[in-house]
């Protein structure tokens, strides 16, 4: 990167069960207007607006940004499924990176519906037409929906594998709950217990049950990016910056393994992290606190792995021996992860990075990791992309 950026304001709103909470360009505005007073600068300092959302039509970031301020800068929409927020984050950090601006908006919102996942449009193909057909080979139970399917299959992957145990998904899920219950933001603050989790609904029986998969929730979160030079001029907060970052897309083998932990993203997630340690000199064994995408307990598992946060294979054990949580190696998912904020797609991303930006300005409240300085945000978006975000403390 030629050119340090700085995360200098957050701002995130309370995420909502659908047809609870206000709307899209409500919800996008006052997480803008938090950002920015976090930051402490005004709107006709922002040079550019990237807005991320992915249930909505067009322009749909003018129109909540506009309720902020009109100055007449690039506001670029941007939408790239579950990983969208983080997409938004990568291109403002480029922007400022390569000297294309000097202070940048980042904005995520969702106006979600009840219910599964499912296509907007059924007059054209869908881009996940080929994942759809992968999944049916490997995993049929067509009866259950896609999402559930993917990941689901995946989990199923894992243990047929490593001889991975049911309960250790419902581990990580308990684990989300107890971290849940320090945060203010969270939808879901009851804490349960893995047995509280096994024993909801089953949904696919050996494999998931209800409480393993995330909810969709509506909500917006916010961040504004500057250079160091633009910090110094403005006397802004430069307590944390992105020390490295990386987006990768899927290869072949994502359809051509034969294996549902490829189909969900786990190399795009392995490559991506890989390219971030190589660009900081930092490893997973220096991280202090990590947010990654869990909109299912079986993808919180196998990004562990993919993470490198344990030895592939070595999952299971990583959570037996609570190195996922406080007191053990890395803290995984302070929030309350997706599994217990819930999943407004375009916001999530952005949801992830006000967390870690709190952790290292040590502003966490209970939720606090102790002596936090390095930070990593996995966001992924099936479909497909990736982004993992590290930051440090200054």
């Amino acid at each position: 990167m030629s050119q340090q950026v700085y995360v200098t304001g957050v701002g995130m709103i309370p995420f909502a069960k659908p047809g609870t909470g206000a709307i899209y360009d409500q919800m996008g505005a006052s997480a803008a207007v938090m950002a920015l007073a976090d930051a402490g600068i005004s709107y006709d300092m922002i040079e550019q607006a990237y807005v991320g959302y992915v249930y909505g039509d067009s322009t749909a970031g003018q129109k909540a940004l506009y309720q902020v301020g009109m100055t007449g800068i690039p506001i670029v929409n941007v939408n790239n499924n579950c990983s969208t927020g983080s997409t938004a984050l990568f291109l403002a950090r480029q922007a400022i990176a390569s000297g294309a601006a000097e202070c940048v908006l980042v904005l995520g919102f969702e106006q979600m519906s009840p219910g599964a996942l499912g296509a907007v449009f059924q007059d054209r193909p869908s881009p996940f037409d080929r994942f759809d057909e992968v999944t049916e080979q490997l995993v049929g139970m067509s009866h259950i929906p896609l999402a559930l399917r993917y990941f689901g299959g995946a989990g199923l992957s894992h243990m047929q594998k490593y001889g991975t145990p049911m309960e250790s998904f419902a581990k990580i899920r308990a684990k989300a709950s107890r971290h849940a219950a320090n945060n203010p933001l969270a939808l879901f603050k009851q804490v349960v217990t893995p047995e509280d989790v096994m024993n909801s609904t089953m949904i696919w029986p050996g494999v998931m049950t209800k409480l393993m998969a995330c909810p969709p929730t509506c909500g917006a979160a916010a961040a504004v990016l500057v250079s160091e030079q633009f910090a110094k001029k403005h006397s802004l907060n430069t307590q944390v910056y992105i020390a490295g970052q990386a987006m990768t897309t899927d290869r072949p083998d994502t359809f051509d393994s034969g294996d549902m932990m490829r189909v969900v993203g786990s190399n795009m997630s392995k490559e991506a992290a890989a390219k971030v340690y190589a660009q900081t000199g930092i490893g997973p064994d220096d991280l202090d606190v990590v947010e990654l995408h869990d909109c299912f307990a079986h993808n919180e598992l196998i990004t562990y792995e993919a993470l490198g946060l344990c030895p592939e294979g070595g999952a299971a054990k990583f959570i037996d021996d609570g190195d996922n949580t406080y007191g053990g190696k890395v803290v995984t998912n302070p929030s309350g992860g997706l599994l217990s904020k819930g999943h407004p797609l375009g916001a999530t991303g952005l949801a992830q990075c006000f967390e870690l930006t709190q952790q290292l300005r040590g502003n966490a409240g209970g939720r606090q990791v102790q002596g936090a300085r390095v930070a990593l945000q996995h966001n992924l978006g099936l479909g497909g992309a990736c982004v993992v975000t590290m930051y440090r403390q200054s």
